[in-house]
């Protein structure tokens, strides 16, 4: 068999391949799937834990349903980087409790369904940004001087998320093990890609 043969042998096989890209396999794309779940369910989860206070990082008294305050804690205690001033005054403000809750609900139910992942991805690196600028990895001391614990100064797990976010978009990961294929077909997504 020659060498040509055998690569248009090969490249009718990835033509025929069904997952989208020229060298993405049906094993990458079922693991590309299997990335997309994991990540919903961390946004799906910080949703939850913070709406019915699951006990884990929210205790009950202190959920959402039961007058607590999803984001003053975490925004309130900004010790570190340019914003804090910032960050202090919104902690707790209703729009930034509304705007971050419904962030998590809809981005961990986009990539559980596979759809409205390009506006999931736009929308979790904005989220993504704005925790990564309040925990601020570049200081390595906080306003009182003390040691911040920043491991890394650019890439932590805010930087990650936001990349794979943007990975399983470009991707297209909703077409495996989700309702992307279908979802992409429909007339108004054709019309919209921003939807896809």
């Amino acid at each position: 068999m020659s060498t040509s043969h055998l690569h248009h042998t090969s490249a009718h096989h990835l033509e025929r391949v069904e997952a989208p890209g020229s060298m993405l396999t049906k094993t990458a794309a079922k693991a590309l799937a299997v990335l997309r779940y994991a990540t919903g369910f961390i946004f799906l989860w910080a949703f939850l834990d913070k709406t019915f206070g699951l006990g884990y990082s929210t205790p009950e008294a202190k959920a959402w349903i039961n007058g607590g305050n999803p984001t003053k804690g975490f925004l309130a205690s900004v010790d570190a980087g340019p914003l804090q001033g910032f960050f202090h005054t919104i902690a707790g403000t209703w729009y930034a409790n509304w705007l971050f809750m419904l962030g998590m609900l809809g981005i961990g139910i986009a990539l559980f369904a596979g759809i409205g992942l390009r506006i999931a991805a736009v929308s979790g690196t904005i989220i993504m940004a704005g925790m990564w600028l309040a925990e601020f990895p570049l200081a390595q001391h906080t306003a009182k001087g003390a040691a911040t614990g920043s491991t890394n100064p650019i890439t932590d797990y805010h930087f990650i998320y936001a990349a794979v976010l943007i990975v399983l978009a470009a991707a297209y990961a909703g077409h495996t093990w989700g309702l992307g294929r279908w979802w992409a077909k429909l007339p108004f997504v054709q019309k919209n890609r921003w939807l896809i």
